[in-house]
This record gives C-alpha cells, sequence and structure tokens, in this order.
C-alpha cells in the first residue's frame, strides 16, 4: 500500500473518530431530554388521574339537569 494511500486512510479514520464522538454526546445528551420528558409526562398523568372525580358513578356535569328543570 503507497504512503500516500495511507495517509488517506488515516486522515479518514481521524475525521470517523471525530464524527462518533460528536455523536455520541447527541445521543447522551438526547437521552438526558428523553429521561426527562419521561418523567414530565410521568407528573403530568399524576396530575389528571388526581383530578379525575373519586366517585365514577356520579354523573358528569354535562349529563346534569340545570336546577331550573
Amino acid at each position: 500500500m503507497s504512503t500516500e494511500r495511507l495517509d488517506d486512510l488515516e486522515i479518514k479514520m481521524a475525521f470517523q473518530e471525530e464524527l462518533v464522538e460528536a455523536l455520541n454526546g447527541v445521543v447522551g445528551r438526547q437521552q438526558q431530554e428523553i429521561e426527562l420528558l419521561q418523567q414530565q409526562v410521568r407528573y403530568l398523568y399524576r396530575q389528571i388521574r388526581d383530578l379525575r372525580p373519586v366517585d365514577e358513578a356520579a354523573p358528569a356535569p354535562e349529563d346534569e339537569v340545570p336546577p331550573h328543570y
């Protein structure tokens, strides 16, 4: 293998290593964002669950007859 070809391969490999490191950083940040979003979804789910009426058999407000009927 010629020296020129070997140099080209080493340069390409160096760029690829740099790219892999950059992509690993991106993936790590995305994982942190995903975990934060999952925590937020769980929190919102609990908030919505706690807003439900305790008595599921009670009529929904839109189904109630107004008092003047």
